[in-house]
């Protein structure tokens, strides 16, 4: 029961088996990196995790970089996952972090200075991160488009660029909370997410294998604290439409 207690549930046990897969949920304290090419279904997993944290009455952030919230109530419905009761009765808090016109958590102005030190802005945005959960997907989209991060990669810089960040994230996991981070890794140079990858307790990496004429979509499992006994396992799944994510297969690499 313990080891119950010092999870949060993933849930949605008679609809998928994606929290059995995983151990029986995520880890209080812990930082998730789900690492994946555009497609390869980072998106979808993390809406997963949003709706099963919910519906377990874990309360969740979720930031999106591309989705209004329009756009993200949309594609939860679209996977069967109906959040809208999560959302009203405020288990659920939508961000959307609006980085193409400057502005940051919706509605931020064109003003220059709104695309300066976008990091520190989302880490003083205090109602963000008072959930049990926060998912920021995708966390690379954040790391392009702060000018003090860039600044520092092109000086080489990226360990110190990813310093003050690991840090607030440390303080935040201290307190119980789990940050879910999504990253497209084409997009970011590798030395930049490198310390990210390092601390994750929890490092998933998604792929998409084609065989024969099928593309199929499968989650490494390449660190899971204090469940060593699971890494490089490989859980195969599929996304449809009105039913959500989808378990096909589990093997032992």
């Amino acid at each position: 029961m313990q080891k119950t207690r010092n999870l949060h549930s993933l849930g949605l046990d008679d609809h998928d088996r994606l929290n059995k897969e995983l151990g029986g949920g995520i880890p209080k304290g812990s930082i998730v990196l789900a690492e994946g090419d555009y497609g390869a279904g980072k998106s979808a997993l993390s809406q997963r995790m949003a709706y099963g944290f919910c519906e377990e009455g874990t309360t969740v952030t979720f930031l999106s970089t591309e989705l209004t919230v329009s756009g993200f109530l949309d594609q939860m419905n679209s996977l069967s996952y109906d959040v809208v009761d999560h959302v009203l009765d405020e288990r659920l808090l939508f961000l959307h972090a609006d980085i193409d016109t400057g502005g940051v958590l919706s509605g931020g102005s064109d003003d220059e200075e709104s695309r300066m030190d976008l990091l520190t802005r989302l880490m003083e945005a205090e109602t963000m991160w008072t959930a049990d959960v926060i998912i920021i997907d995708t966390f690379d989209a954040v790391l392009r488009n702060d000018p003090t991060f860039e600044a520092l990669i092109r000086q080489n810089e990226e360990r110190q660029a990813a310093l003050e960040i690991i840090s607030f994230f440390r303080d935040m996991i201290s307190e119980g909370k789990v940050i879910v981070l999504t990253v497209d890794p084409s997009t970011v140079d590798g030395d930049a997410i490198g310390p990210f990858r390092a601390i994750a307790d929890v490092f998933l990496e998604l792929e998409m294998i084609e065989v024969g004429n099928d593309v199929r979509r499968q989650i490494s499992v390449k660190r899971f604290a204090g469940m060593g006994e699971q890494v490089g396992d490989t859980i195969g799944f599929s996304v449809r439409s009105g039913t959500g994510i989808v378990i096909e297969s589990r093997s032992i690499a």
